[in-house]
């Protein structure tokens, strides 16, 4: 006999992000080596001391390393990306009913750091990669970290 799905929205729901993410899953196997606390001490100086809280600096730099490693060159782009994808809500550690930043306030926490805090995020971020063998041809980028 022929089967029919019929969609019904439920109203309450299990549901674990976690669960729904391979083991090999790249995001995942990142977001587990990464550890990117270095970047509150290092950005502190850039944010006000009063105010409304800001997004918190490992997720904006995650954002960006997502825009980077999928080669979307638009903060709006990268936002729509990094909702529609589950391996990535959870890299970015939001859960599927928590609403994500703004692709504007992606744009304008980017000003705020000068390009010296790029690159070390960068290098650091590499090299944590290539320690945990994320990164192939490892040999070569050595060479080329100061």
């Amino acid at each position: 006999m022929q089967g029919k799905k019929d969609y019904q929205e439920k109203l309450f729901t299990s549901f674990r992000l976690i669960d729904r993410i391979p083991k090999g899953n790249f995001y995942r196997r990142l977001k587990e080596t990464l550890d990117l606390d270095f970047l509150y001490p290092l950005t502190l100086n850039f944010y006000g001391r009063s105010g409304q809280k800001s997004i918190d600096p490992v997720v904006f730099f995650n954002i960006c390393l997502v825009g980077y490693l999928e080669n979307i060159t638009t903060d709006r782009g990268v936002m729509d990306h990094c909702g529609m994808r589950l391996d990535v809500l959870s890299f970015l550690g939001y859960d599927v009913d928590e609403e994500i930043p703004w692709h504007s306030t992606i744009s304008r926490t980017r000003q705020l750091f000068p390009d010296d805090i790029f690159e070390e995020v960068f290098t650091r971020v590499l090299r944590l990669c290539i320690e945990a063998g994320l990164v192939s041809g490892h040999n070569r980028l050595e060479i080329l970290l100061p």
